[in-house]
């Protein structure tokens, strides 16, 4: 069986998990440029000048705490989603078992939801946000050790 075939050999309901969760992620990371900019519209508070000369009272600033909060949480996601993106399909091609490819890929999306929950949304103190990023983390690195283990010993 070549590489390709692995590709082909994905499991049908495994990738339909992967494509609803993994959209559902790609949502979430374009909801926070929405978020950054409800933040920024209602503190008229811009990145650079040339947004802040149409609006009246505006200032640019690039350190305002409520702000970089949120925009450290989207740079969060962007930092362990797109990882685990690419280590959930290259993990699918493994054939993993349907109930654990629904638990960590639902377990994953839940944990980040709850990460920018508590890190921008509604502020929760440590260890809140930590716990809810280890087991986005865990669940990734779990999933590329499989799949480097499978790909080492099995091919």
């Amino acid at each position: 069986m070549t590489y390709v075939d692995d590709l082909r050999a994905i499991n049908e309901e495994n990738f339909r998990i992967f494509a609803f969760w993994g959209s559902i992620m790609v949502i979430k990371i374009l909801a926070m440029v929405f978020l950054i900019g409800r933040w920024r519209w209602s503190k008229r508070i811009w990145i650079s000048p040339e947004d802040a000369t149409w609006l009246s009272r505006s200032q640019v600033k690039h350190d305002h705490p409520e702000i970089e909060r949120v925009r450290r949480a989207h740079l969060n996601d962007l930092e362990n989603i797109l990882p685990w993106a690419l280590s959930t399909i290259l993990w699918l091609t493994t054939s993993p078992e349907t109930a654990l490819v629904a638990s960590l890929i639902k377990w994953f999306a839940i944990s980040r939801i709850i990460h920018t929950i508590v890190y921008a949304v509604i502020v929760i103190p440590q260890p809140a946000r930590f716990f809810s990023f280890l087991v986005g983390f865990n669940i990734t690195l779990y999933q590329s050790i499989a799949t480097a283990y499978h790909y080492y010993y099995y091919t």
